[in-house]
């Protein structure tokens, strides 16, 4: 695997762990506070936040590789990621306009990349 290739896959995973992190938003959100304060001081939304930093600073390592311009088009994935994950934590109904979206970004992604040359050394 090339060095471009590694480093871009660091840039999906750290879409991903953020993706994760926007279901325990999802998940906090559906709670009810006695105070606006508490609602931010709770545990899975400061930890939801932290994770976010953790995937700004991967974000930021793999861009020491992959060029600015392709950073976007990796990043997309978090579009498929949310869709999945909130079928799985809360069968949310993927209906057709949003598999069509999805196959739309795994097209975009694939003719970039193709086009790009991204994942060859």
């Amino acid at each position: 695997m090339s060095r471009l290739a590694a480093y871009s896959l660091l840039i999906v995973l750290s879409t991903f762990i953020s993706s994760l992190s926007q279901i325990l938003l999802k998940k906090a959100a559906q709670k009810t506070y006695p105070s606006k304060l508490r609602e931010y001081l709770d545990p899975m939304v400061i930890l939801a936040y932290g994770i976010f930093f953790l995937c700004t600073l991967i974000s930021m390592y793999g861009l020491k590789v992959v060029p600015l311009s392709s950073a976007p088009i990796l990043e997309s994935t978090g579009y498929i990621f949310i869709s999945v994950l909130s079928y799985l934590f809360f069968r949310e109904r993927l209906d057709r306009r949003q598999l069509l979206g999805m196959a739309l970004v795994l097209i975009g992604i694939a003719v970039f990349s193709a086009g790009q040359g991204a994942f060859s050394g």
